[in-house]
């Protein structure tokens, strides 16, 4: 498989994913997504934040406009319906994004600012793969939430996603 058709079955397992963590966090009880965790951004609700804030950051750089953000993640609080709901666009931008990729667009060196001020450079595909990862990270911290709220996480793993929703590449 090449790197530009991983790329483009990657981010539809990351769209998945987070359909799944949605679905989760948005069936507990009132209250129990944003309830104070013991975990870095306070909550379910502000971690699926995070992870949203970061997409628009990546996105902005691949479009090559500033991004306008000064942190990581938005107060106040998101509303979780929204959040989802917003979370579902980026992911089909992402999804679309990489079907458009080829392999000269894939290895083009995209230069940018992190939020914190310093200066970086990364390949587009390089970009991707560094919002797939940092999802899967985050997703862990939410998984682990809801554990901790009495929950059992839905399988979020790549093996799953590729035998129940083989991606059409």
């Amino acid at each position: 498989m090449s790197g530009t058709r991983q790329l483009r079955m990657l981010t539809r397992y990351n769209a998945w994913a987070n359909a799944r963590l949605f679905d989760a966090v948005a069936a507990l009880p009132a209250g129990e997504a944003s309830a104070p965790r013991k975990t870095i951004f306070g909550n379910m609700v502000q971690t699926l934040n995070h992870d949203f804030v970061v997409d628009l950051i990546w996105q902005a750089h691949l479009e090559g406009r500033p991004h306008g953000f000064t942190a990581r993640v938005t107060q106040p609080e998101p509303a979780l319906d929204d959040l989802r709901q917003n979370q579902a666009r980026v992911d089909g931008w992402f999804v679309e994004y990489s079907d458009q990729l080829g392999p000269e667009e894939r290895d083009e060196v995209v230069r940018f600012t992190f939020v914190d001020g310093g200066l970086g450079a990364l390949t587009r595909g390089e970009i991707l793969l560094h919002v797939i990862n940092h999802k899967t990270y985050h997703r862990g911290f939410v998984a682990d939430m809801l554990c901790q709220a009495g929950v059992r996480p839905p399988v979020m793993d790549l093996p799953v996603f590729l035998r129940d929703a083989p991606p059409a590449l």
